[in-house]
């Protein structure tokens, strides 16, 4: 996708309301048409923003059963199904506002048990169509308690009308065959949802929009104590300690030069915007372009697998050589 016209962007620093599906979509819609009043032109939301990160897997031990089985009940019972009534909530959003959208939200495996969670990246059009979705790899460490494990066969880069847009989330970041692929296919604009934060995770930020070339937005949840509902059990027995920011958030936009231009934002929610001129989409690539001139096919090669992993397969008798896939 080529532009001949300048656009902005946008990273969205707020915390969602925890575990609570219909006010969540509220703040996001909400959200959306401020960030589109402010010029924006694509908007990028938090890891798990509808309806909550899982802050509880970093606190209470994977032995404590009954109050892990409670809380993933509670989360699932705020996820979402794709398609589904919330996305389609966002998209008519996205469409009003006339404004692009990248998620984050916990969604549930409507495909087969409807009872598995994956995080998950959404991709909506400024015409509120759904572009796609992105279930995250590998969940890292605790989140593997939580969220089950994507496959190949939805990760993607978008043509907008401004800019070629892709995608990873959290410690995605760090698969460098992954950010090679979305490279390989012409991505522009990377977003980076996350509950990451602080320097290691910002000068990531920068490497990555270096390295491709592109613009990123680091985009992560303000979340403080007090968005946790007094009424869930493990606020008062895990997180007694913390009186302030769970998670300060110090969201950034950086541009292909490694340059942070708009944030850290600290402790507070707000909406950062960066303005991209069409020659910084192109120029930088003189230099180094990581699949193009810099990528060495002759020595190097990268074999992806774009297929999925049905959890079923059903095959008629009478039709023993094809399979219906669930």
């Amino acid at each position: 996708m080529e532009t001949s016209e300048p656009f902005r962007i946008a990273a969205v620093q707020a915390a969602p309301v925890f575990l609570d599906l219909a006010a969540t979509l509220d703040k996001a819609c909400d959200l959306i048409q401020r960030a589109a009043a402010g010029g924006a032109q694509l908007v990028a939301f938090p890891e798990a923003f509808v309806s909550g990160y899982p802050v509880w897997v970093w606190f209470i031990p994977s032995g404590k059963t009954h109050p892990l089985r409670d809380l993933y009940t509670r989360l699932h019972g705020s996820a979402v199904s794709i398609p589904g009534p919330a996305i389609d909530r966002l998209c008519a959003a996205a469409a009003d506002a006339n404004v692009a959208v990248a998620i984050g939200v916990n969604e549930r495996n409507a495909e087969a048990s409807d009872s598995t969670l994956y995080n998950t990246l959404v991709y909506i059009g400024p015409d509120g169509r759904l572009l796609g979705r992105h279930r995250k790899f590998v969940p890292t460490a605790g989140e593997r308690l939580v969220w089950g494990q994507g496959d190949g066969s939805d990760l993607e880069v978008y043509s907008l009308p401004f800019a070629r847009v892709g995608g990873l989330l959290c410690w995605e970041n760090y698969m460098p065959l992954a950010r090679y692929t979305l490279s390989a296919w012409g991505e522009q604009v990377h977003v980076a949802p996350t509950w990451d934060r602080g320097e290691p995770w910002i000068s990531s930020m920068r490497h990555i929009a270096k390295e491709g070339r592109s613009f990123v937005l680091g985009v992560c949840q303000a979340f403080h104590i007090d968005d946790v509902p007094d009424e869930l059990d493990f606020k008062h027995e895990y997180l007694g300690g913390i009186d302030d920011w769970v998670n300060p958030g110090l969201s950034v936009i950086v541009d292909p030069d490694g340059k942070i231009v708009a944030g850290p934002l600290e402790a507070e929610e707000g909406i950062l915007y960066a303005d991209v001129e069409p020659h910084q989409l192109v120029g930088p690539k003189w230099q180094l372009d990581c699949a193009g001139h810099y990528a060495r096919p002759d020595v190097f090669e990268l074999r992806f697998h774009r297929r999925a992993a049905p959890f079923l397969q059903v095959v008629d008798e009478d039709e023993s050589d094809e399979a219906s896939v669930v």
